[in-house]
């Protein structure tokens, strides 16, 4: 299993930060290469992605989930095996650090190229950069969900 981590200060409240990835719907918008996230329930999603041509389904659970802290995750079906955590840190009232680690299993052929490459790694910094730049034009955050997870 390989970890990416990387972290990007966004010039928002960390309660916006946080609200704006709890809209899980809207990583398509700065996720390259995620197709689709419908929300099933409080904590489940399914994922559609296409990354190199291989089109993925898999379904993920969140299993700890703190409002303007964190929020952690792991695959539980389909093509993928990962988990991750994504921190919130407030920096000051106007500026957060979001950092993302992230644990992935590569399942085929282009996944394995991709880790070894470095493919994966280069993904993440770019999703994260595009986040810093779709809040920040947003100026707030499409929605929220503020419950808490706690770990089972």
């Amino acid at each position: 299993m390989s970890t990416v981590k990387e972290s990007v200060e966004v010039d928002v409240p960390v309660r916006t930060a946080y609200n704006q990835w709890t809209q899980f719907a809207e990583f398509p918008n700065f996720m390259e290469g995620v197709e689709n996230v419908t929300q099933l329930d409080d904590t489940h999603n399914h994922w559609t992605t296409k990354i190199g041509g291989v089109k993925r389904e898999f379904d993920t659970e969140i299993v700890d989930q703190l409002p303007d802290e964190r929020i952690a995750w792991r695959t539980i079906s389909g093509d993928t095996e990962q988990r991750g955590l994504v921190r919130f840190e407030s920096l000051d009232n106007t500026h957060t650090r979001v950092e993302l680690v992230l644990d992935v299993e590569p399942s085929g052929v282009a996944e394995r190229t991709a880790d070894v490459t470095g493919t994966i790694g280069r993904r993440v910094k770019g999703d994260m950069r595009r986040f810093k730049e779709y809040i920040e034009q947003r100026g707030g955050e499409s929605g929220a969900w503020r419950g808490r997870v706690t770990p089972g």
